[in-house]
């Protein structure tokens, strides 16, 4: 069971992947980065020009074009990538997705929910970008999903 849209999943990698590859004034294009990462390419541009409008990758158009990004871009935490993509649901809204929890009036899930939802925001917003793909690199972690 995935906690991320799959849409948030296949926008993780591709960002994760132009991290771990980007050379000085490298770019990659559309169909380069759904190869690597095992991405439906149309469905992959339309994620990755949504992430350039937002700020997270950087694009260039022409024939030294594709997206990149810039070290400023890979300083970013991961929660940023998770929030342009699937808003800030996980972060607030009820687990069981009722509109009626609250503080005030907790579903049976609630104050376990709200413990395991502290801990994933934390986990998302101590970890930057670079750091989490240098750490990927260094456990040789492949970007392809498996099925």
């Amino acid at each position: 069971m995935a906690i991320f849209s799959k849409t948030c999943e296949h926008a993780m990698r591709a960002v994760l992947y132009l991290a771990q590859t980007n050379a000085a004034n490298s770019r990659f294009g559309i169909k380069d980065i759904a190869i690597e990462i095992g991405s439906p390419e149309l469905y992959l541009g339309k994620i990755l020009q949504d992430l350039s409008r937002k700020g997270l990758i950087g694009s260039a158009k022409g024939p030294n074009g594709g997206f990149f990004m810039t070290p400023e871009m890979r300083s970013k935490p991961l929660i940023d990538i998770v929030k342009a993509v699937d808003g800030e649901d996980l972060f607030l809204n009820c687990g069981l997705g009722l509109k009626q929890c609250s503080e005030l009036n907790p579903c049976p899930l609630h104050n376990q929910f709200k413990a395991i939802r502290a801990n994933i925001t934390a986990m998302l917003s101590e970890k930057t970008i670079d750091a989490f793909s240098g750490e990927m690199m260094d456990r040789m972690l492949n970007l392809k999903k498996t099925i």
